[in-house]
């Protein structure tokens, strides 16, 4: 029954990653006004805004108007309930794994961002890296979180100069490492460079896909990548975590 809570919870959560999700990067109150049709601007009834039924039952359209309701919310809404879900399940139902559930739920609203908006609202950037720090069981681990998450950033930047210089332009943004800090701090080093390397082999057919396209549309948002590889990885460390001493010793 409390694994039931816990995926309705998430689903709740989901409803207002959507909210965020649309007006963040508008500058907009994620509190006010409330929620309306972004078509008719009618205030939606409590009815309308229960998480993935409410869509169902009005079947992707809007009560008022019928315009259509995309598909994104009740998608982020399963995804969300799904992430607190699986987090319980593989942690228990611990402080740390409710501090990993929120991460991951910042990091699904920071992809739909950039894959709809091609940018990534520092706000939730930095909340997603603070969670993750604080993610832990014990003082020693929250030491161990910290490390990795400065390790990760401090690499990183370094990487940013190097390459900036070889290729004479700016070879990614301070978003990604904020992400790769986050990565870091739920991950660890060794678990944390195999989730990027993983994010990047997601990333190929996606990157090849849009080399016919303009520049402005073959953009690819790398953050869902490493957000996936993340939750691979950790939802598998174990396995990974076998076969880098496989491959490595």
């Amino acid at each position: 029954m409390e694994f039931l809570f816990i995926f309705i919870f998430g689903a709740v959560i989901g409803s207002f990653l959507n909210v965020m999700i649309l007006r963040i990067p508008r500058n907009e109150s994620v509190s006010f006004p409330a929620s309306h049709c972004m078509s008719c601007n009618t205030p939606l009834r409590a009815w309308h805004n229960v998480p993935i039924l409410s869509w169902l039952f009005l079947r992707g359209k809007c009560a008022f108007c019928g315009a259509k309701i995309s598909i994104q919310y009740p998608l982020i809404e399963v995804l969300s309930a799904l992430i607190f879900l699986f987090s319980a399940l593989k942690f228990g139902l611990t402080f740390q794994a409710a501090g990993i559930a929120v991460t991951f739920a910042l990091l699904l609203a920071l992809s739909a961002i950039d894959y709809r908006y091609k940018m990534v609202p520092d706000s939730l950037n930095l909340g997603a890296l603070t969670i993750a720090v604080f993610s832990f069981t014990s003082f020693e681990q929250f030491g161990y979180n910290v490390t990795n998450a400065l390790l990760f950033a401090g690499g990183f930047t370094l990487l940013r100069f190097y390459l900036s210089y070889a290729i004479k332009k700016e070879a990614m943004g301070e978003a990604d490492i904020m992400i790769a800090a986050t990565m870091g701090a739920l991950l660890g080093v060794k678990l944390g460079l195999a989730a990027i390397f993983l994010g990047a082999v997601l990333a190929l057919p996606a990157l090849l896909l849009t080399q016919d396209e303009s520049e402005e549309s073959k953009q690819l948002p790398f953050i869902p990548f490493l957000a996936l590889a993340c939750w691979i990885v950790l939802m598998f460390d174990s396995y990974a975590n076998d076969l880098m001493v496989s491959i490595y010793g």
